[in-house]
């Protein structure tokens, strides 16, 4: 297990360790015994001369565009990337890693939440904490094939590939947050259509601790989970998974971290580099996390994130659904579930019993279908 700790990065280093990078000058000899990813660019040249050449191209130039825009103007500020992790063993003084009990006696009421069926995550206004739909190794195929949607914020964001050199595989009770990764590119499409489509200038401000108000968490789903995604331990990981990542965790933390500086690299206490965090009410803005080519049930998955982000002391949930069809009636759900004035815990205890059925296979509906006919809600009109 890792422990709890934040590293800051100003972006002058940054720069030059995504140089170093890009021209393939460093050692990968032995960094998979360490869990860590590969972190030179010869992989992503290489896939030029696959089939899929376009979206890989368009990598490399959102790449080459961030370092054009760093060599004629150096940004100033801070990247902090911090480790969250919640303990697996009980300490009655911090949040550890929950168990189910915890869940289905919770009293803590639900929050707002904000559906849309357009428009991106990245683009949600105001100051919120990003979900990236996480690998659990840390930029997933950034630097090879891959572009979903954790590969191109890496895109969006180059200052993220950084992490990639020395934050390890997450494990289950593991998330990482990154605070001031400024975005350069625009894009379109998604997948194999994904192309660089030109300049983005970003108009966040610094905060107290020199770092752009852009908040990004990385949470890694269970991938392919099939029928496992409804057993009582395929739920309580997915939830406790999202919760580690959306909690204050310096409100919470074990221990604090001893504080020291070289240089332009600086590794603080959790605690004083969220001080900012904590003054204000920051919501989250996720959408179909652990859905797509991961297989999960995308029903499923928005009410334990809403658990998650309820539980955590958020105060809402901005929801994108990419235009999913399953999600077509998500509002109007969440509409009734709070007209009951369920609770974290009630809700919880729905999804437990619904999943149970589902996994026996006594019923075949989807959770919401099911929530509405079987506990008399009104109706989806």
């Amino acid at each position: 297990m890792h422990v709890l700790c934040c590293i800051s990065h100003d972006s002058e280093l940054i720069a030059a360790l995504l140089a170093c990078s890009f021209f393939c000058l460093f050692p990968e000899v032995g960094r998979r015994l360490k869990h860590l990813q590969g972190i030179n660019f010869d992989e992503l040249f290489w896939s030029l001369y696959t089939r899929q050449c376009m979206k890989q191209e368009s990598k490399i130039r959102c790449i080459v565009h961030y370092f054009e825009r760093v060599c004629q103007c150096m940004p100033r500020g801070f990247v902090s990337f911090e480790r969250k992790v919640l303990p697996l063993e009980y300490n009655p003084n911090y949040v550890s890693y929950p168990e189910a009990e915890y869940w289905a006696k919770s009293t803590t009421p639900l929050c707002s939440v904000q559906v849309h069926s357009t428009g991106v995550i990245e683009d949600q206004p105001g100051e919120t904490l990003e979900v990236e739909f996480a690998d659990e190794y840390f930029g997933g195929l950034t630097l090879r094939h891959g572009c979903l949607q954790e590969e191109i914020r890496f895109m969006m964001n180059p200052e993220l590939i950084a992490g990639m050199l020395f934050l390890p595989r997450m494990d289950k009770n593991e998330a990482i947050e990154i605070v001031g990764a400024e975005r350069f590119t625009l894009y379109t499409g998604f997948g194999s259509s994904f192309q660089f489509a030109g300049d983005y200038l970003n108009n966040k401000e610094l905060e107290s601790y020199m770092r752009r108000r852009t908040r990004v968490v990385a949470i890694d789903a269970i991938p392919r989970p099939g029928r496992r995604q409804y057993k009582p331990d395929g739920l309580l990981r997915e939830v406790n998974k999202a919760f580690t990542g959306y909690l204050h965790q310096c409100k919470h933390q074990a221990g604090t971290l001893p504080s020291s500086a070289s240089g332009s690299q600086v590794v603080e206490c959790s605690e004083r580099l969220c001080i900012d965090h904590e003054e204000k009410k920051i919501g989250v803005a996720t959408g179909n996390w652990g859905c797509g080519v991961f297989g999960g049930d995308p029903e499923v998955k928005i009410m334990l994130q809403w658990l998650a982000i309820s539980q955590s002391g958020r105060p809402f949930m901005s929801y994108y659904t990419f235009g999913l069809q399953a999600l077509q009636n998500v509002n109007q759900v969440v509409e009734r579930i709070g007209l009951q004035e369920m609770n974290v815990g009630e809700l919880w205890s729905k999804l437990v019993e619904y999943s149970t059925e589902r996994f026996s296979r006594r019923t075949k509906l989807g959770f919401f279908s099911w929530l509405i006919t079987s506990h008399s809600l009104p109706p989806i009109e």
